[in-house]
Parts: C-alpha cells; sequence; structure tokens
C-alpha cells in the first residue's frame, strides 16, 4: 500500500524523532530513535524503513522533514 505522506519530526517531549505517516484516513504515528542532529539523509533511509517495516510504500525524496 501507498503512503500518501511521510513526515519526520523531532519530538522534544520525548527526545526522539516521531515519523507520522497518512495513507487514505489512516495515520500511524511511530518513534524513531537517531541522534537529533542526525542528517537529512539518515533521517529519510530510517523513516523508509521504518514506512516498510508498517507495510507501506514511500518515495524517499517525498518525504518531509520538520527540524
Amino acid at each position: 500500500m501507498q503512503a500518501d505522506r511521510v513526515e519526520v519530526s523531532w519530538d522534544s517531549a520525548k527526545s526522539k524523532w516521531l515519523v507520522r505517516i497518512e495513507a487514505g484516513d489512516e495515520v500511524l504515528r511511530r518513534p524513531f530513535s537517531a541522534a537529533k542532529n542526525a542528517d537529512d539523509q539518515s533521517l529519510r533511509n530510517g523513516a523508509l524503513k521504518l514506512v516498510q517495516d508498517e507495510g507501506y510504500q514511500a518515495d524517499s525524496a517525498k518525504i518531509t522533514l520538520s527540524r
């Protein structure tokens, strides 16, 4: 199943990255462990792996990063 939107943002309350996956009406939020100062490519690769682990497909170039 194709994810409509994937967003990665820093969750300061938990000190972890949060990956938000939207597919139709379904929205999944999953924590993602990476350094706070991780580079964009590392965040995209980690988010892409998490998306695939959840059974979705996404284009890494279309993953939105919010720092």
